[in-house]
């Protein structure tokens, strides 16, 4: 047996239970993995507030999760009992969500979704990066964006947003990057690489007069943050529906082999995942985690760490 955090019934935050349930069975192509550290993302939240994807209960929240292998299937080629790994354990490109998510001692995952963590991250590091590192890439894939193209990035400092500031200035080749965020943030995304930061506060867009070659909104005002987009520039609006009919929706691929590929930009620091300041959380504290992200004011991702027989990192 294992513990987990489940929910019966759709709802808020206070439908989340801590309970012990029985650890999962392996597939030929899976892996066991302990896990040591979580992260929450905002669809986390909306599955659980509501139907939204057929689901079936009790449900396990979690999406991104770093660990141990701890048993392999048969069938598994590219990883060994003892291995680091990470990944998104959960591909929205099926018809249905996983019931056993990643806020529980113990997950099993498709081998094709994970990735060998990277040498120099903590665990807590590397479960930040899956899912909003997967939606970042995917914003540039679907706009087919151009080396030496301006950006123009809404919410700079959210978990998405964070990433979407990094690949535009170092790994995809932004001629400019700029990006919206609060006051006290200010710093904060230029620190990531913004050559111009927005304080939405002080300027509103209509006062901005120069435009971009590609909007990348990350909270969903496309309705409003078009006006800073040149003629034809593609909108990407990772938020459902997008509020504006010109914007273009962008989801995410989970693949294991996307994390692969970055693992020398995040071991050589070129990339860096980004912790909200008032976590990691401890796992006994999923309900509170929740009720920050859901305060829609993270910095960075929320992230959950010490889960059950766990010390935690700070004192390995």
């Amino acid at each position: 047996m294992q513990k987990a955090w489940i929910y019966e019934e759709h709802g808020p935050k206070e439908v989340l239970k801590l309970r012990d349930i029985a650890i999962p069975r392996l597939k030929h192509n899976q892996l066991l993995v302990q896990v040591r550290a979580a992260a929450l993302n905002p669809i986390d939240s909306k599955i659980r507030q509501r139907p939204i994807v057929p689901a079936c209960f009790p449900m396990i929240p979690g999406c991104d999760m770093a660990g141990v292998v701890t048993e392999k299937g048969d069938s598994v080629l590219d990883f060994n009992i003892g291995d680091e790994v990470y990944g998104n354990i959960q591909d929205f490109c099926v018809d249905e969500v996983k019931q056993l998510g990643t806020l529980a001692e113990f997950i099993v995952v498709d081998e094709n979704l994970l990735a060998l963590k990277p040498k120099n991250l903590s665990f807590e590091e590397a479960a930040s990066l899956p899912v909003a590192v997967q939606t970042a890439i995917e914003g540039f894939r679907t706009a087919g964006f151009k080396e030496g193209q301006s950006v123009f990035v809404v919410g700079g400092a959210g978990g998405v947003g964070s990433l979407v500031v990094q690949l535009a200035k170092y790994l995809f080749g932004a001629s400019k990057v700029v990006a919206t965020t609060s006051t006290t943030k200010v710093k904060f995304v230029k620190s990531l690489g913004a050559d111009m930061v927005v304080d939405y506060t002080k300027t509103g867009y209509e006062d901005i007069m120069e435009k971009y070659d590609f909007v990348y909104d990350t909270i969903g005002d496309s309705k409003n943050s078009s006006v800073v987009a040149k003629d034809h520039a593609p909108i990407i609006d990772i938020t459902w529906p997008p509020s504006n009919p010109r914007a273009i929706h962008s989801g995410l691929t989970v693949s294991g082999q996307i994390l692969g590929k970055l693992r020398p930009y995040l071991e050589s620091g070129v990339l860096k995942a980004v912790i909200d300041p008032a976590g990691p959380f401890h796992f006994s504290n999923v309900p509170q985690a929740f009720g920050y992200l859901e305060t829609g004011r993270a910095r960075g991702k929320v992230v959950i760490s010490s889960f059950p027989g766990q010390l935690p990192s700070f004192f390995m």
